[in-house]
């Protein structure tokens, strides 16, 4: 299931790449949350009475989780892709938890240790060499776009802390539902005042069928594995998900586009898992242990 996961996830910003032939980016990705939204909320309206939040915190981490980790982050990846490939977006979204970490760190006051800060740099010098700006060449296509999805990685990241204080017992299908309906909204009204419009879209099979695995495969189905490997795993193991997102997303993109990245950008995904290995030093150390 973890790595069914992995490839699921890796394969969406594949299938962005596809599907930003058809669509504005903004646009594309509205329209994927709210046909995902709608179908966990189905699923959360059949497995559980606790569907709709009921507290101010249930109403706080909802609004965090459509605001941040649908509505920025999306937002700013799509925009992104629109300059890098998908594996070169997985590489920098990968940087994810080391954010997470950091900011844990500066909001909530988890202890950053020294070692944890060298794990920071480490992150930030991973995303660099899949960069590899150039001073001459500062506002290069690539670089930008590489700098869009880093904010969509920040997005998210803080979206992760700040829905922590908060003392919610609303299920995560439930929440995830929210977040999506709240988001995909969002999502839709940056795209009206970027001048985006339905007419825009190519309505192609191609078109159909990226729309449709976005929400339903690499949206929904996806979202319920997570939320059951989240039981089963815990957080810091299921973090281990965004390494192995680039991989499939770099495999699959070689099967569909033939396009592969290069070793500096390789290279940027090992030095960013060293960093996330430093920060995470402990319970990775736990987790090894427990393995049979």
């Amino acid at each position: 299931m973890f790595v069914l996961l992995g490839f699921l996830w890796g394969s969406s910003f594949v299938t962005i790449d596809l599907g930003l032939r058809f669509f504005p980016p903004v646009l594309f990705a509205a329209l994927r949350y709210y046909i995902a939204g709608a179908a966990v909320f189905g699923v959360a309206l059949l497995t559980t009475d606790y569907w709709r939040p009921r507290t101010r915190n249930d109403a706080a981490v909802v609004a965090v989780v459509g605001s941040l980790m649908i509505g920025g982050h999306h937002a700013f990846l799509y925009l992104g892709q629109q300059y890098v490939s998908g594996p070169v977006a997985a590489v920098v979204i990968s940087l994810g938890p080391v954010l997470t970490a950091v900011f844990a760190g500066v909001l909530l006051g988890d202890r950053l240790t020294r070692l944890g800060v060298a794990g920071f740099v480490l992150g930030i010098l991973g995303v660099s060499l899949v960069a590899r700006p150039n001073p001459d060449q500062l506002l290069s296509s690539d670089v930008t776009g590489i700098a869009i999805v880093f904010v969509a990685s920040v997005c998210f990241a803080l979206g992760a802390v700040l829905t922590r204080p908060f003392d919610s017992g609303l299920p995560a299908r439930s929440v995830q539902a929210w977040g999506m309906l709240v988001g995909a909204p969002l999502l839709h009204a940056v795209s009206v005042a970027r001048g985006e419009t339905f007419a825009a879209i190519e309505w192609t099979p191609a078109a159909t069928a990226s729309l449709a695995y976005l929400a339903l495969v690499a949206g929904a189905a996806a979202f319920l594995i997570y939320f059951a490997l989240l039981d089963r795993l815990g957080p810091t193991e299921i973090n281990l998900i965004g390494y192995l997102e680039p991989v499939a997303a770099t495999l699959i993109s070689w099967v569909v586009l033939g396009e592969l990245v290069d070793p500096l950008t390789a290279a940027g995904l090992v030095t960013i898992f060293v960093g996330f290995a430093c920060i995470k030093r402990r319970a990775l150390s736990d987790l090894a242990a427990s393995v049979p």
